[in-house]
């Protein structure tokens, strides 16, 4: 998630429209507090709204977990990882070499 500041918004505005193009979030700040989030306005925002749109962006960025992404899009956690499921997003982002480890442990 990148950060614009209220006046990067004059400044900058070709970059932070870049970002929304690209499907990504932008938190814009006022005197070094937030103030507002930039959501991409794509299919997800306009089948379930802002809250879910907003959720699904966090989690797929790895910026929340299911359990919060789940509450910011006010779903059950069950609700919320069938949604990224069927998204495409995996629900699980498990390195290569744990899962390794994992599959070596049950041939033990």
């Amino acid at each position: 998630m990148h950060t614009f500041t209220i006046r990067d918004l004059r400044d900058r505005s070709g970059e932070l429209s870049r970002e929304a193009e690209s499907g990504n979030i932008s938190l814009i700040t006022k005197h070094g507090q937030p103030l507002m989030v930039s959501v991409p306005f794509d299919k997800v925002v306009v089948e379930s709204g802002v809250h879910v749109s907003l959720a699904v962006n966090l989690f797929k960025a790895g910026n929340l977990s299911t359990g919060m992404a789940a509450r910011v899009a006010r779903m059950s956690r069950l609700e919320f990882t069938d949604l990224v499921s069927n998204l495409g997003i995996p629900v699980v982002d498990y390195p290569a070499s744990e899962l390794a480890d994992e599959l070596a442990q049950f041939s033990s």
